[in-house]
């Protein structure tokens, strides 16, 4: 036995990391019937995860999950039937950003309501 084949052992039984991509698959089938005008934003493989998609709606609010390499990030059109773009090519819709805004400022007030009613 040697000195890292328990680590060896052990990454194998989780499978890739994990996660069934069946799952994440029926998640976004889910998340796409439960939101209005989404589109698909591919982003590429790191050196910490797999190639993933976010998922954008048109009020801004979003989601993320692995892909499936970047062959199941482009089925994805077909599968979801939305529109997907390279995010490298793209970037990031304005709208995400504005959402992550708002949400933020909702935690701070609600925060701040919380500390004042103590």
């Amino acid at each position: 036995m040697g000195l890292f084949d328990r680590f060896r052992r052990g990454r194998s039984a989780r499978g890739s990391g994990g996660t069934d991509p069946a799952a994440d698959l029926a998640y976004l089938r889910q998340w796409v019937a439960e939101h209005t005008g989404v589109e698909a934003f591919v982003e590429p493989k790191t050196t910490v995860t797999d190639v993933t998609v976010v998922l954008v709606a048109a009020d801004g609010e979003w989601t993320r999950r692995r892909a499936g390499g970047d062959a199941g990030a482009r089925r994805l059109s077909e599968r979801l039937q939305i529109p997907v773009y390279d995010v490298q090519k793209v970037g990031y819709p304005q709208r995400m950003r504005d959402y992550d805004a708002r949400r933020r400022i909702e935690r701070q007030r609600a925060l701040r309501r919380e500390l004042e009613d103590r």
